[in-house]
C-alpha cells in the first residue's frame, strides 16, 4: 500500500510511518508533499492520507487531544500494550500542551528537532529514525514487565 503526509516529516510523521511498517503494512511505501497537495496526490496515487490536522477530510489524523499514531492505533484495533504506551511518549512528544502525559516525550521532541535540523530527506530521516521507535519499543515493553 502507498501512504502520503505532508514533506519535512518530524515526530508524528516519522512515528506513523515506523508504525505501519512495523505492525501493519511491512510493504508500505511512503510520499511526502506539500500540504496544499496532500488530497489531489493521494487520489492520483491511490495513496492513504494521513496526520494533516489542518485537512478536515483526512481520517487518520489528530483527534481531540491524541495524535495520529493514537489514530491508527484505533483504527486498526491494534491492542499491544506496548504501543499503547508509545503512544503517549509520542504525543507527548507531538502535541504542545500534552508533554505531561509522557515524561520521555520531551527528549523524543528532542531527538527529532535535531534530525531536523541535519536537512536530510524525509526519506533519509525515516531511515535513520526507526532505530530510535524500535530502541523505544524495547524500552516500553521492558517498563511493561
Amino acid at each position: 500500500m502507498k501512504w502520503i503526509t505532508r514533506k519535512d516529516i518530524k515526530i508524528d510523521r516519522v512515528a506513523c510511518p515506523w508504525l505501519i511498517k512495523r505492525f501493519i503494512d511491512p510493504q508500505a511505501a511512503f510520499l511526502f508533499v506539500e500540504e496544499k497537495d496532500l488530497l489531489e496526490k493521494s487520489k492520483q496515487e491511490g495513496a492513504i492520507p494521513f496526520d494533516a490536522p489542518k485537512i478536515e477530510a483526512i481520517k487518520l489524523n489528530h483527534r481531540g487531544p491524541r495524535c495520529t499514531f493514537e489514530a491508527i492505533i484505533e483504527d486498526y484495533t491494534i491492542s499491544d500494550p506496548v504501543l499503547l504506551r508509545l503512544a503517549l511518549i509520542v504525543r507527548a512528544a507531538d502535541i504542545k500542551g500534552q508533554e505531561n502525559v509522557a515524561a520521555e516525550g520531551i527528549g523524543l521532541r528532542s531527538i527529532a528537532q535535531g534530525f531536523a535540523a541535519m536537512g536530510l530527506s524525509d526519506e533519509d530521516r525515516l531511515a535513520r529514525q526507526f532505530p530510535v521507535y524500535d530502541a523505544l519499543y524495547a524500552y516500553v515493553q521492558r517498563q511493561e514487565k
